[in-house]
This record gives structure tokens, sequence and C-alpha cells, in this order.
């Protein structure tokens, strides 16, 4: 690191920003690379990780972002920088090198594909390629190529995408920025088929052959959340094989859900009403899967009702 003054201006003639209040415990990932790479899916993927994303943004204005941002440490900051930037994206090297002068932890990330690759993904979504213009998709990715040279070279990691489904992409992208493997979130809730099914959930479980406390006249009064009325509902024929069964299922079910980038399930479980068989029952069953080691949050919709 040099204490020498920077040039006022970047190569493309716009004003350098003053970093000298830049905290020096800063840290950014810039991701970049060839359009139809894959760097839209990858700025998805680490939203979903926890990071603050900002797309498409002018490599001058990054100091000022990382600036705002250092002041939450709880906050990750990834932006993604292309060409779409048109001439401000020629001073992404430059901005770099002033970020990492000041102290700032900068990461870059290269999104490549083989040019057939490309060709084929700009064909297949029908969509022309950002410096195509009045030429070819093909000169249009090379004329990227030229573009993004320094940047490539800069580059601490490149992922060739060429050979990558969506869901490869993301478990590449997990494995390299995730803290931890991402969570799937379980929501368990009770509902009153009378009331309507919850229009969010992903499974609907139907447990109306139980037997009812409405019709014990000391259980009507109270809820599934009572000892009583849980124990009512769980001797019934058929409960206890009932619930057990569909945790497992579930549990299968789940797994895969965990494998194809899917981060939260709605399981809805109905009775009549929503005050007694539905809560005894969602209450069971998100026991079940919290054994089996699942984040799970259980509500009850219709309880008051």
């Amino acid at each position: 690191m040099t204490d020498d003054p920077a040039p006022e201006t970047y190569p493309s003639g716009l004003p350098r920003p003053d970093l000298t209040a830049m905290h020096p415990d800063s840290h950014v990932l810039i991701v970049t690379g060839m359009s139809g790479a894959g760097r839209t899916r990858a700025a998805a993927v680490l939203s979903d990780l926890g990071w603050y994303v900002v797309d498409n943004l002018p490599p001058q204005m990054l100091g000022s972002l990382v600036a705002m941002v250092a002041t939450d440490p709880s906050r990750r900051l990834a932006t993604v920088v292309d060409v779409r930037g048109g001439g401000y994206f020629a001073d992404l090297v430059s901005v770099v090198d002033d970020l990492e002068h000041r102290g700032v932890e900068v990461r870059l990330l290269f999104l490549d594909a083989s040019d057939e690759t490309l060709v084929h993904r700009f064909e297949e979504a029908r969509r022309p390629h950002p410096l195509q213009g009045d030429a070819t998709i093909l000169e249009g990715i090379q004329r990227e190529r030229e573009a993004v040279a320094a940047v490539r070279a800069r580059a601490d990691l490149i992922i060739d995408t060429s050979a990558l489904n969506v869901h490869q992409l993301r478990d590449t992208i997990t494995d390299e920025f995730a803290d931890e493997a991402p969570t799937l979130h379980v929501n368990v809730v009770s509902f009153g088929f009378k009331n309507g099914a919850p229009v969010d959930a992903d499974y609907v479980v139907d447990v109306r052959f139980l037997r009812n406390p409405h019709w014990v006249p000391e259980l009507r009064p109270l809820t599934g959340l009572d000892p009583a009325v849980r124990r009512h509902v769980m001797e019934s024929d058929g409960a206890e094989a009932f619930v057990s069964g569909y945790a497992d299922v579930l549990g299968i079910a789940l797994a895969g859900y965990r494998a194809h980038d899917k981060h939260s399930v709605t399981i809805a479980v109905g009775c009549t009403g929503g005050k007694h068989r539905s809560v005894a029952m969602a209450e069971e069953l998100s026991t079940r899967l919290r054994a089996q080691g699942l984040e799970v949050r259980t509500t009850h919709r219709d309880k008051e009702r």
C-alpha cells in the first residue's frame, strides 16, 4: 500500500470521491462477468443468504455505498457491476484500487461461460446482448470480453457456468459465500375449514376424521392447547398413526425442498372450526418435525374465533 495521492479523476474523467474517512473494517463483494453467465441468479442467491445486494451500480458510487453499509457490521454487502453501466464500467478496476488502498476488503467474483453457451442463452431468452447493437449476438459477446478483460484478470474467484444449471449455480454460490447452510423454515398453521383454508398453504391436512371435543361439554370452551383437549384428540382411533406417518412423509418431502432452493413451507392443519382438533394436531405435528431437526413455527389462525 502506498500513500501517494491518486489522480483526482478516474480514467473516464469522473471525479474520485474522498475515501479518507472509509471505515477500516469495510468489505464488499463485487459480482461481475459476462452477460448471460448467471449474474442475476448469483445476486438472488446472495440475497437469500442474507447479503445486502445492489444491482447495476455505477462503480464510482461504490465508495459511498461501502461507507454507508459499514455503519452496520451485521450487513454483508454485494453489488453487481457490469457492462450495462456503459462508460461507467471502465472505472471499475480503478475503483477497486482506491477501495483497497483505503483498507477495504474487496472480493471480485467473475461469472463466465463459453461463447457457444452464451449465444444459446441469449437466443433462448430472445433478448439482445447489451453490446450487440446492430451486430450479431456473438459480436456483442466478443465486444464484452474485451471490455471485461482487465476485470477478469483481477478476479478473486471465476466461476464458469457453461455446464451449470440454476440449481448447481446456487449450490456453488452457497458453498462459497454462505456463513452456514440456509435454513428451511417450516410454518405449521391450524385453521377451520368453515373460515377457508390459508391461501399460502403448500400442504393442507384435514383432521375432521378425529373425535370432536366440541361435543364434550367440559371441553367445548377449551382449545387444542389445553392438555385435556389434546389427550382427547390423540386418543382418537388412528390419531397417533396418522401424525407419526404424516411427519415421516413430510420429512422426506422437506429434505427434497432443502435440496431444491425452497426456503419456506407452510403446512395447514384444518378441522371444522379451527379451535380443537386442528390446534392439537398442529402442535403434535410440530413436535414430530422439530424432532427431525427442522425449524418449525406454529400458529393457530382461528383458535379464538
